[in-house]
């Protein structure tokens, strides 16, 4: 475990590096609107974890499980599907191509929501993504292309094809001169933090939120800074082998870096959204990365608590498991986490 406590200096070293960069939204009403049209969409629930609580040596421990969203498995339904419904209120998704790169459950959202709005969908993976879950894009009509050995090659490869073609790019990461599609997609995210705020019995003292190109994280530590302003210690939790956020607070401006893969798959982003990296760099207040050992652990005890889930879901309690003291956790503290998609 390392950790890095963000500083006044870092957070305005980082600001002014992305001043041309918008903020993530908290517009939560009008995805949450949107979605009770969804014949699909359901509140996910907030369970207590008296078990994950007492390894951590914590109060409580509150987890928003996020592995049924939708019937696709993770928080990420609330995203790209969340964008080609937002096109199709504007007649534009009908018959469009969407092309993204995914890690995981991104590519799933784009695919449910390019069939259910008569859109087709063309996802690229990288070749360490496992062919099962190119034959599940497959099973919700998406073509699948192989590009690249890890995630930002196929997005190159995406990013080129929808140039080459015409087809809409919609990606959950953002960069200079692509800002708008996932800032909305990041707004779609809203509502699993929204539906927290209102059945968390009191406000957490602690959030950890686990990370890869930043969306979630995001979009919760700015919509719980809305509903708790400066109360919660909010947590952001990384591979150490993949820092992109970590690295680029550090830093004071956005870095790509290095790093073998990681069995947290899902979190296995190499370089940080700008949009993500902005809001981080606003809303939380430490910056934590953990070892493969420890993401195994996290997964491990989540299981053993009766919530199985991947490396990647549950890599925010992980972070929790390990953080003690280094973060303020004491025997009263009330966490917040998120368990972000279902066991695969």
């Amino acid at each position: 475990m390392n950790v890095l406590h963000k500083t006044p200096a870092l957070a305005d070293a980082v600001l002014a590096s992305l001043a041309d960069i918008p903020f993530p939204s908290v517009d939560a009403d009008r995805p949450a609107a949107l979605l009770t049209r969804c014949p699909a969409a359901a509140v996910t629930p907030l369970s207590d974890a008296p078990d994950l609580a007492k390894v951590a040596g914590v109060g409580q421990v509150h987890v928003k499980d996020e592995r049924g969203r939708m019937g696709l498995g993770s928080f990420k339904a609330l995203g790209a599907a969340y964008v080609i419904a937002r096109d199709a209120e504007e007649g534009n998704a009908k018959g469009r191509t969407y092309v993204t790169a995914s890690a995981g459950n991104h590519g799933l959202s784009v695919a449910a929501g390019a069939q259910a709005f008569g859109a087709r969908a063309v996802v690229y993976l990288a070749d360490t993504v496992p062919e099962g879950f190119a034959d599940r894009l497959r099973s919700f009509g998406a073509d699948v292309v192989r590009h690249g050995a890890i995630y930002e090659e196929a997005m190159a490869g995406a990013a080129q094809a929808a140039k080459d073609n015409g087809w809409a790019l919609l990606s959950d990461s953002s960069w200079p001169g692509y800002l708008d599609r996932p800032h909305t997609l990041m707004e779609g995210y809203l509502v699993l933090m929204q539906e927290a705020v209102a059945q968390m019995p009191a406000p957490p003292t602690h959030i950890f939120l686990q990370a890869g190109v930043g969306g979630l994280a995001t979009a919760c530590a700015a919509y719980a800074r809305v509903a708790w302003g400066d109360a919660p210690r909010i947590v952001v939790v990384e591979p150490e082998v993949a820092p992109a956020l970590y690295a680029s607070v550090k830093a004071g401006s956005a870095q790509v870096t290095e790093g073998p893969e990681s069995a947290m798959g899902r979190l296995d982003c190499k370089e940080p959204s700008l949009i993500a990296l902005k809001g981080l760099a606003r809303d939380a207040d430490d910056f934590m990365l953990i070892s493969e050992d420890e993401g195994a652990a996290g997964s491990a005890a989540c299981a053993d608590a009766g919530f199985p889930t991947t490396p990647s879901g549950g890599a925010g309690i992980a972070g929790l498991l390990v953080a003690g003291s280094a973060l303020g956790l004491t025997t009263e503290s009330r966490v917040l986490v998120i368990l972000s998609e279902q066991a695969s």
